[in-house]
């Protein structure tokens, strides 16, 4: 079926010529004179048959960004291409944050506009084969969850039922929009608005206009009037990211909204009620900083009324063979060129040994290199360079007598050297532990793990990479897992 190309511009030359484009690149186009023309388009049942958006930022009976505003509140993934005749560098980035899948500026030539369709019906038709889920619409029941994440998602499942404030925690990378996004896909206000905010990216002198909006005329620069977050939220959830990032004065603001529920515009004269939910997210210990005075007391509570942890990608290993290859679909649906079309087994089994200390965001951006990069149908070691160096330049090897554990020297691993990984000779006589305590219950998951490295240190005779090896894990998460559980080797 030939795909239809939504065209929104006010300017009926500009209309012809990228009609005629979009005819010579075989799309059938879709003209509108105007935002509201386009949505209307969209209402009609067309929004199916529409494969790209190519989107006027500047009219006069509605903008651009505002008509990108109302597709988010419909929920209707569609790649946009922005096109401005300004080309500036605030523009694009306004146009980049309000979600626009690319921009050009015009006059566009036909070579760029085909190139950037292209790519934009890729991303479109990738989507549709998830049964028309973006990646932003995760599952709370996903079975591919290893047991480390499934006790966060259960919670978050019930949060979700709620409007309770939730302050999501983890490292940096691991997941916490994308679990903000799940919370607000499960529960009542899934078809309003989901709107991030960056807290760390906010300048302090523009907190209360990117918030709460402003007036026409409230300052200099002020030319129009401007919804802030908060009422482009209502309804809906507002994620604060970062949100550890506020400045002291910004935190006193955001304190106050959530207190009286009730905004009042930069110059305006009336305040406004919102309805939002907030989740907020972090990558830093906000208790600490409460103790240590960085953080408001206050608002920490507000905040962190219902508290979800997510663990690190080194302690979900389960995972990353199915992250990896839903990040391999992804790429190939939109990278052009590419020959990849999947993983070999070499490669998922490097991925799976990798510690990822930048979490999901840099298996996704390793992924996606090693799909632009990829000259064989299925990725292989090579591919993954950045994790073979490493590997090269510590191999599981001898250790050296500088690393130590708890102050002891680590036992050379002379008959590692000598032997195979296969033929490493093995202890019996280590004596089980129990899963039950003394009253019947079942014990700590961290008190068996730790009895489970001293019966495994025991039966390897302290072989430090043939223990990691057979429990799963890096020799750095060993040594840090011997460290945290107070584990001396002799």
């Amino acid at each position: 079926m030939i795909q239809a190309v939504l065209i929104v511009d006010d300017d009926p030359i500009q209309r012809r010529l990228l009609d005629a484009q979009v005819a010579r690149a075989g799309l059938r186009s879709l003209p509108c004179d105007g935002g509201r023309a386009a949505l209307d388009t969209l209402r009609d049942g067309e929004g199916a048959r529409i494969g790209a958006v190519i989107l006027d930022l500047m009219m006069p009976d509605m903008s651009g960004l505002e008509v990108m505003a109302e597709m988010r509140r419909r929920r209707l993934d569609i790649p946009v291409i922005v096109q401005t005749a300004k080309g500036s560098i605030d523009t694009v980035v306004e146009a980049m944050r309000a979600g626009a899948f690319d921009f050009v500026v015009k006059p566009v030539s036909p070579e760029k506009l085909r190139a950037t369709l292209d790519k934009a019906l890729r991303m479109r038709a990738a989507t549709r084969r998830r049964g028309g889920k973006s990646t932003d619409a995760p599952r709370l029941d996903d079975p591919a969850a290893s047991a480390a994440l499934r006790p966060v998602l259960s919670n978050a499942a019930k949060a979700a039922a709620s409007a309770i404030p939730v302050l999501i925690q983890g490292e940096t990378g691991v997941g916490k929009e994308w679990l903000a996004r799940a919370i607000h896909g499960h529960g009542d206000r899934a078809m309003a608005p989901f709107v991030p905010v960056n807290c760390g990216a906010m300048p302090t002198e523009l907190v209360e206009s990117i918030l709460f909006g402003h007036a026409k005329g409230a300052f200099t620069d002020a030319t129009a009037h401007h919804e802030g977050k908060f009422i482009e939220a209502n309804g809906g959830t507002l994620f604060l990211d970062e949100v550890g990032e506020l400045s002291a004065s910004a935190q006193v603001k955001l304190l106050r909204v959530l207190q009286d529920g009730e905004i009042d515009l930069v110059g305006g004269k009336i305040p406004t009620r919102t309805d939002v939910r907030i989740i907020s997210a972090t990558n830093r210990d906000l208790a600490a900083a409460v103790a240590g005075g960085r953080f408001r007391e206050d608002l920490y509570y507000r905040l962190n009324a219902f508290e979800l942890c997510i663990p690190p990608l080194r302690e979900r290993r389960g995972e990353i063979a199915a992250l990896a290859r839903g990040f391999v679909e992804r790429f190939v649906g939109v990278e052009r060129g590419t020959r990849v079309r999947g993983l070999s087994r070499e490669a998922i089994a490097i991925l799976c040994g990798y510690d990822w200390p930048g979490n999901i965001r840099q298996l996704e951006n390793m992924i996606h290199r090693a799909v632009v990069l990829g000259e064989e149908e299925s990725l292989v070691a090579t591919d993954f360079p950045q994790i073979t160096a490493l590997i090269a330049a510590d191999p599981p090897g001898p250790l050296q007598p500088e690393e130590s554990i708890a102050g002891h020297p680590e036992p050379r691993e002379v008959e590692d050297q000598e032997k195979p990984w296969s033929g490493v000779e093995r202890r019996h006589d280590a004596p089980a532990f129990p899963l039950r305590d003394e009253n019947g219950e079942i014990r700590r998951m961290e008190e068996v793990e730790a009895d489970l490295i001293r019966l495994a240190l025991h039966q390897y005779d302290g072989r430090m990479s043939e223990i990691a090896r057979r429990l799963g894990i890096g020799r750095s998460t060993l040594y840090r897992k011997l460290r945290a559980y107070d584990i001396a080797v002799d």
